[in-house]
């Protein structure tokens, strides 16, 4: 998977971008430094204070947590070690063409609405609406699962001593305050909170390795009975489908990089960085972690998310078999500090998606208020609220039901979202060939998404392929005959989606847009020269330094 960066010139064209004025640009306001748009009708501006340090890290980081170290265990016991690795695989492939693709578009337009921006400018409003639904839909079910994870961890160690409302009140509390402080505080616990997972996850690959050769009091080596003993592939195509949908619930959508990039101080630079990075990291974190769990645990013990008796991660599991004194309880506050930082993304993320709606018209224009902080106050609200009501809801009935029904709004959410990001670069590259616009070639630094329309193409097939997985497993369940009650809990997410964009499309009779009028200038900003002096010194360097930068955390 390996992603090149194209630039259509070298740092030796950079003067004349000073001087050069874009033939198709006739933006209706500028993007000034410090800020990402102009305030449009007196709603306030975001602030680009995300470095491109911190962008680099989190991109590290981001969307790793719970579906990495807690949920493989979950995968592992419905589908199997061979179910689960070809699941996590394709849903890794779909995350490099996925990112590819958006982030053709993010660079040359970085606002922080994002794809919703460009669908509603390229395709058809109601399409942006949909979008918008599907992502702050799947973000705020993401914020409201990770407090039933938290739930099991804390009782990792209380055991069910501390009642189970508490402990989600504790969760919301931790989380909800953090957005009452300015961004750039925001952007620093997510720095932390990556760095966490980062080393984490090097910490648990190498005591797993240790595992696999025997450490510990009570360990023993681990000669991959785990795949030979037990079936390696269970429940036939429904182990394959659960696989897959926990993998791309797991993964995230990914597009919380793009969303930043639109408060990033350059975007040029921090989205082609994360464009190369985050495909990578993806594949070696969860492919890694899928091998290592398939061998360390065997996918009939109980204690695995989903079982019938206490469920914790899969490598705290291994490592409490192997005897290992201590290590357990570091594992599991690490993953605490994990799951806290996905749910700052799962505020972050849809209260940026509501704002960016407001200010397209899709919602009341209210929503797009910012106070002087650069915070988006009511669509902070908004999320907050019924963040915190989906989280709560776990107690009227089992958590492990409601994280299911959860799990699946997620899935379906962000798998219809790779899809109209797909849909909606195909009418970017339209109206660019409609309107012969340079805008992928010049001026210097300009990036587009090599081999196109591979990527594209690619997540739309693995996104049918994921509507057939969800579709399988609500019409036949693993371990169970069809019932109106499962479609719905598979299907629901999707179903509010098409909905949702259908209802929209009736109502203000939306047009489809026409390529030879689509917007190509608002929002695009102009690099400034500190971006430029930061590209020409990045792209002098030796290549061996160049890739250097992508691990660096610092």
């Amino acid at each position: 998977m390996n992603s090149q960066l194209k630039f259509s010139n070298g740092p030796e064209t950079s003067s004349k971008l000073c001087s050069e004025k874009p033939l198709d640009l006739t933006p209706r306001h500028s993007v000034d430094e410090g800020q990402i748009d102009s305030d449009v009708e007196g709603s306030g501006t975001l602030h680009r204070t995300l470095t491109p340090r911190l962008i680099h890290v989190i991109s590290l980081g981001s969307n790793v947590g719970s579906g990495l170290f807690i949920a493989t265990g979950k995968a592992l016991g419905e589908g199997d070690p061979g179910n689960m690795f070809i699941g996590y695989l394709i849903v890794c492939i779909g995350v490099w063409a996925n990112l590819q693709t958006l982030s053709e578009m993010t660079i040359a337009f970085p606002t922080s609405g994002n794809y919703i921006d460009y669908a509603d400018r390229w395709v058809d409003p109601a399409l942006a609406f949909g979008a918008g639904v599907a992502e702050w839909l799947g973000w705020t079910t993401v914020f409201a699962s990770e407090g039933t994870f938290f739930v099991l961890l804390v009782n990792f160690w209380a055991d069910g001593a501390i009642p189970e409302a508490a402990l989600l009140t504790i969760y919301l509390v931790i989380c909800l305050v953090v957005f009452l402080v300015p961004n750039k505080y925001f952007g620093w616990l997510e720095y932390f909170g990556s760095l966490v997972k980062v080393l984490l996850f090097l910490f648990i690959t190498i005591i797993s390795l240790a595992i696999i050769g025997g450490a510990g009091p009570s360990g023993y080596v681990r000669d991959g009975s785990t795949w030979t003993e037990l079936p390696a592939f269970k429940n036939g195509f429904g182990g394959f489908a659960n696989a897959a949908l926990l993998a791309i619930w797991a993964t995230g959508d990914q597009v919380f990089i793009g969303v930043m990039g639109g408060e990033a101080e350059s975007p040029r630079y921090s989205m082609a960085h994360a464009a190369n990075l985050v495909p990578w990291r993806v594949a070696v974190f969860y492919l890694v972690s899928v091998v290592l769990v398939s061998v360390i645990v065997p996918s009939d013990d109980s204690r695995l998310l989903g079982g019938s008796s206490v469920t914790t991660s899969p490598f705290v599991i291994a490592v409490e078999d192997a005897g290992i004194k201590g290590i357990p309880s570091l594992i599991n506050a690490c993953l605490i500090i994990g799951i806290l930082a996905i749910a700052l993304e799962g505020i972050f993320l849809p209260s940026r998606i509501l704002r960016t709606m407001a200010l397209q018209k899709l919602l009341p224009s209210f929503i797009a208020k910012v106070d002087d902080k650069g915070r988006p106050r009511w669509a902070l609200a908004i999320t907050a609220i019924v963040g915190v009501t989906i989280t709560y809801m776990s107690l009227s009935a089992g958590g492990l039901e409601v994280l299911n029904w959860l799990i699946a709004i997620t899935s379906a959410s962000f798998f219809t979202n790779w899809a109209i990001i797909a849909i909606t670069s195909f009418r970017f590259r339209a109206a660019i060939k409609a309107q012969k616009s340079t805008l992928l070639t010049t001026p210097a630094y300009a990036w587009h998404s090599p081999l196109w329309p591979l990527a594209p193409v690619t997540v739309l097939i693995i996104s049918t392929l994921l509507l057939v997985c969800i579709l399988y497993l609500g019409i036949k369940p693993i371990d169970d005959s069809f019932s109106a009650y499962n479609f719905f809990s598979y299907t629901i997410g999707l179903i509010l989606i098409i909905v949702a964009t259908i209802v929209y499309k009736i109502v203000f009779w939306t047009e489809w847009r026409d390529p030879n009028t689509a917007d190509l200038g608002t929002g695009r900003a102009v690099l400034t020269a500190e971006e430029i002096r930061r590209l020409d010194v990045y792209y002098g360097m030796p290549r061996w330094r160049r890739v250097g930068a992508y691990v660096r955390m610092w």
